[in-house]
């Protein structure tokens, strides 16, 4: 099955999809597809071949999400944790990556065709060696698309990815990049492996459960959450719908909440930068504190000479993070 399905909505499919578009439309759509195993059990077929539906209906939504002109899709295809479920499962899921990030490949032009980007959000380094070296090639592909974005969380946990980002900031000292009170929520943000999209608007778990299951916890901190009932091999067009109401009708407070959090991190890191101000300038002769005018100049070069320091950092770590998948991709030529 295609990663990219083709066809048009139907006629009532279209009108409805017209309607909700007169209405705010989320940008950015989260998915934890669950329910596969119990679909299987419910159809009295092998867990693989549930996976495999699931897979199925990935591409179908895409397709909806198309239609819909939702440009960015994420989507929780292997956790961490289900590393601790059975060898066969495990074995299995990962031959149907491998054979799902081989299709990439051989759908390069169509992918191109619709400008989209695949990036894999996760340690790859917990995967076998050539499904690694495969989602390299897959990535590097598509990495100059740019109409639409699809994310797959693979080896992927929130507070793994939280983390991480805690590590890169560390290194970033310790290389001498930044200092580390330059360390902030902004700067963690840019670290996480998600750095390269915004924030979910809206994220959507099936199978009834309402956990997020250690999920982009902290990328939905301001998003609508949508729990819904049905499997997620049974995931419906006017399921989706539901979700985008839920959304359309939470807007306002949503974006409430968005504004008022980003004015609150421009007020934090003002404050961050006056302390840091108030203890490199000296106190005039006299003993009296340094002007108004002084100070205001000092925070001015500083915040100027913080902002330098911090895109120097994230040049770098972007350039580690790329280097790491151009290595991968020249060892599978040379294997």
């Amino acid at each position: 099955m295609s990663w990219i399905r083709e066809g048009e909505l139907n006629l009532l499919e279209k009108i409805s999809a017209n309607v909700l578009k007169a209405g705010p439309m989320p940008k950015h759509v989260a998915f934890i597809m669950d329910g596969n195993r119990r679909f299987a059990r419910k159809k009295n077929m092998e867990r693989q071949e549930g996976h495999m539906q699931g897979f199925n209906k990935l591409a179908e939504t895409l397709r909806w999400c198309k239609h819909l002109n939702i440009p960015e899709v994420t989507v929780y295809a292997f956790s961490i944790e289900n590393f601790k479920r059975s060898k066969d499962e495990v074995d299995g899921l990962m031959e149907l990556a491998k054979q799902k990030f081989e299709k990439i490949l051989e759908e390069r032009e169509n992918l191109e065709k619709h400008g989209v980007c695949i990036r894999v959000l996760g340690d790859l380094n917990m995967l076998p060696l050539d499904l690694q070296q495969l989602i390299a090639k897959a990535v590097m592909s598509t990495k100059t698309h740019n109409k639409c974005f699809l994310n797959v969380c693979f080896a992927y946990t929130s507070r793994y990815e939280i983390t991480n980002a805690v590590r890169e900031m560390a290194w970033g000292v310790e290389q001498g990049l930044i200092k580390a009170s330059d360390v902030s929520e902004a700067l963690l943000s840019e670290c996480l492996y998600s750095s390269n999209s915004p924030n979910p608007d809206l994220l959507i778990r099936t199978s009834g459960e309402v956990r997020l299951s250690d999920f982009l916890l902290w990328q939905t901190s301001h998003s609508c959450l949508v729990f819904q009932s049905v499997l997620w091999p049974e995931y419906s067009f006017w399921n989706l719908c539901d979700a985008i109401i839920q959304y359309q009708l939470n807007h306002k407070s949503i974006q409430k909440a968005r504004d008022l959090y980003r004015d609150e991190q421009a007020l934090q890191q003002l404050e961050a930068d006056r302390a840091c101000v108030a203890e490199l300038l000296p106190h005039q002769g006299n003993g009296k504190p340094v002007d108004a005018q002084r100070r205001q100049e000092a925070l001015q070069r500083y915040t100027l000479s913080r902002e330098a320091r911090v895109e120097d950092f994230l040049q770098a770590l972007k350039h580690k993070r790329d280097s790491f998948f151009i290595d991968l991709c020249s060892e599978a030529v040379f294997t």
